[in-house]
Parts: C-alpha cells; structure tokens; sequence
C-alpha cells in the first residue's frame, strides 16, 4: 500500500499513474469531495494524515507549500502521530529547501527517512509520464522509491543530500518561468507590430530562440486558453521562494526580481488561479491590448 496525501492538480494526476501501475493507494485531502473523486478500485479513502499512516509505509507528498507540509506530517492527526520508524515519506512539493532540510533532520531523529523529490512539469504531464523528478536524500532511500518514480516520470535524477532536491527544482523554475515570461513578451510584441503570432510560433520553434516552453504553453497564450496546468499563484510562490534563495546565497537576481513584480500584478488582475501562461495576459494589459 502506497500513501498519498494531496489530491490536488498534480496529487490527482498521481493517482491515475499509480492505478496505472498496479499501485495500490491509502489517499487524503483535506477536501472530502477531492477523496470522493478518487474512489474505486485500488484507492483506499483515509480520514486524515496519521489514517493514512496508519496504512502505508511509503507516503508521498503533494502539498502546496512547506508549511502546509510541516502542518500535515507534524501536526495533530499528523504523519507523525501514526508513523511506524523505518517508512519513508515522499515529498514532491515545490519546497522551501531549508525546512525541507530542517524536517528530514527532525524525522530521522524518529528513525523516519524522507525525500524531497521535485517534479518537474505539470499535472498533465504527469498523465502522460512525461516529467523529470529530482531528489534529494540517501541514495539507499532513493533507490527503494524508485518504483515510486518510475510511475510517473520520465527520469529521475539523485541530486544529492536532504534539500538538494528542493533547491535543484527552484534553479530550473526559475529558467523555465523565464521562458515563459519571454514567450509571452515576444508574442505581445508581435502583436503590437501586426505580426502574425500563428506563424511566428511555428518560427521560433523551428529556430535558435526553441525552449519546450513553446510547445506547452505557446498555444495557450495565443488562444486565451488558460485551462490550469499549474497556478500563476504557485509559480509566485516559487519565485519568491527563488528570491529567498538568492538572498541566502548573496546572489544577485535581477530578472527574478522583474518576474515577480508582473506575477503580482497577475494575482492583482485576478489571474491568480489561472494557469502560469496567463502571464502573457499581464504584458497584454501593459501594451493596451483587450
């Protein structure tokens, strides 16, 4: 049995994977219609974290946030309250790196082993396996979740001790976010100039200027189409997370620190809960296009 807290956007995409496995799952959400969707074959509805505990030795993560996650494996009817020493929890979550750390620390003082293990791509790339997982932890625990991984990635990459997982997976959104901000920037333009964007798409992805982003999300901001595949919230969420960890380091974030003002000003325009391609919709406003 395979626990599974959060059912969510990328938390439900799991599940379908793992029943696709043969993965037999002890699910939780703190939203009882989420549970309701899910069960059927080979799902097992549990009543709170510790329930869930209660019936798996390998649990995986989907949450929003480290808070959210210290509150579920640490808190009353928490993970911990049930956990059996020697399980493994799996946290997938886009996490802050150092309570990521601070909580692997605290859990192997009780003899539980932990994992930060970051998805790269969204919830429908998850359906379709088609995502990178970067982990951080002990290779011995990484190597007994590997079946775990398999279900639903395309590769997984070991990155090195507690927190490395966490801290990887905030390096590369802060590319990818990027991409997209560009995307978005370029599209506009064009726009303003008269420029065909249908065809210009097709141009960058056949050129120099290609990033997978393109294929992703180039159709969505060229439609309006944003259907969420992961939050424009969320991405603020690690963005800022991105700009903690620069401040850390002494490293200097200047474009970083750009994206999250257009990303607040999305949340301000009501975008929040859109998908993270209608950043393009910000620049949109900006240039005075309806």
């Amino acid at each position: 049995m395979l626990g599974l807290i959060g059912l969510g956007l990328v938390g439900s995409a799991l599940v379908e994977r793992f029943r696709d496995k043969g993965l037999e799952i002890a699910g939780y959400d703190i939203d009882s219609e989420k549970i309701k969707a899910h069960e059927g074959d080979g799902f097992t509805p549990c009543k709170s974290p510790a329930d869930v505990a209660d019936k798996a030795r390998r649990i995986v993560l989907s949450l929003p946030d480290s808070y959210v996650v210290n509150d579920v494996v640490t808190g009353a009817r928490g993970v911990l309250s049930a956990v059996s020493p020697g399980a493994i929890i799996v946290d997938t979550t886009t996490a802050d790196p150092q309570m990521s750390t601070a909580l692997a620390k605290r859990l192997e003082s009780r003899s539980i082993r932990f994992l930060d293990a970051t998805i790269l791509g969204s919830s429908k790339q998850v359906r379709e396996s088609d995502v990178l997982v970067m982990v951080g932890g002990t290779l011995p625990v990484f190597e007994l979740c590997t079946d775990i991984f398999e279900a639903f990635s395309l590769r997984t990459f070991h990155m090195g001790p507690s927190g490395k997982g966490a801290e990887a997976k905030l390096i590369v959104n802060l590319v990818l976010g990027l991409n997209r901000l560009v995307l978005a920037e370029g599209l506009v333009l064009a726009q303003k100039t008269g420029v065909d964007i249908d065809v210009l798409l097709d141009v960058f992805k056949m050129g120099g200027a290609y990033s997978r982003v393109m294929d992703i999300k180039g159709e969505k901001m060229i439609t309006g189409d944003f259907t969420t595949q992961a939050a424009l919230d969320q991405h603020l969420k690690d963005v800022e997370l991105i700009l903690d960890l620069g401040a850390r380091t002494e490293t200097p974030l200047p474009v970083t620190g750009l994206h999250a003002q257009l990303l607040r000003t999305g949340v301000a325009l009501g975008l929040a809960e859109q998908d993270n391609s209608a950043i393009v919709e910000v620049l949109r406003k900006m240039a005075g296009i309806k």
